[in-house]
Order: structure tokens, then sequence, then C-alpha cells
């Protein structure tokens, strides 16, 4: 069997790929976990039922660069340049726009708590807003 190390993704391997991320036990475990290995074991093991023969290495290797390509490509959205692109941009959209987000109060005393709220991001909407 190969290994597939030093092997490009193919774009059915990321399909792959996206749709065991976008499980929503698989999301959450990844937003909750700072050691991860065994998670990244778990969706290697998920893509070679799918046919996809990559280790855990690649994959978490594989997850960070998408993350890391979406989240430059949003930033450059939100600060108004359009033209930067990437494939699979509205599938990885749909997958972390639901990422718990932490948001920090303070009560009238100066104490902070913490609170978990779904981040729901449209862009839709932000994009269009005062182009017409």
């Amino acid at each position: 069997m190969e290994s597939g190390a030093g092997k490009h993704w193919t774009e059915e391997e990321v399909k792959a790929l996206l749709s065991v991320w976008s499980e929503k036990n698989i999301r959450k475990q990844l937003h909750g976990t700072l050691r991860n290995k065994g998670i990244f074991i778990y969706i290697a093991k998920r893509l070679q039922e799918l046919g996809v023969c990559r280790d855990w290495k690649q994959c978490r290797a594989k997850y960070k660069n998408l993350k890391y390509e979406f989240r430059t490509v949003k930033y450059a959205h939100n600060s108004g340049d359009a033209t930067k692109t990437m494939k699979f941009f509205h599938d990885l959209d749909a997958i972390l726009q639901y990422e718990p987000v932490i948001q920090l109060t303070e009560d009238e005393n100066g104490r902070c708590s913490a609170t978990e709220r779904q981040l729901n991001i449209s862009t839709t909407t932000e994009n269009t807003e005062g182009k017409n």
C-alpha cells in the first residue's frame, strides 16, 4: 500500500477530507482539543474507508494548510480585496462558520467571565453592502 507521502492531494481527496471534517462531532473535537493526534488518526481511518490513503500526519497538515489559506482569503475579503480566492472556500466557510467563539464580558464589579457562543458569519451580505 502506497503511503502517499509527498503526493499532492487530489480534488477528490480534499472533498473526502472536507466531508469527514464537516461532521459535527469531528468539528467539535477539532475545536476543543490542542493535542489532536487521536482525532487525525480517526480522520485518516475514515478517509481510508472512502478510498483515500493518507496517514494522520498528512491529514493534519492538509487541515492546517486549508484552514490557514481560508483565513487568509477571508481576511482579504473583509479588508476589501475580493480578488484573492481559493478552491473550496465556500465549503470551508460552511464548516468553519459555526466554530464556537469565546466572548469575554465584564460585570459591574470588574470581574471577567467567558462564555461560549456560536459564530455565524454571512459572507453574502457583508461583501455586497454599499456596492449598488
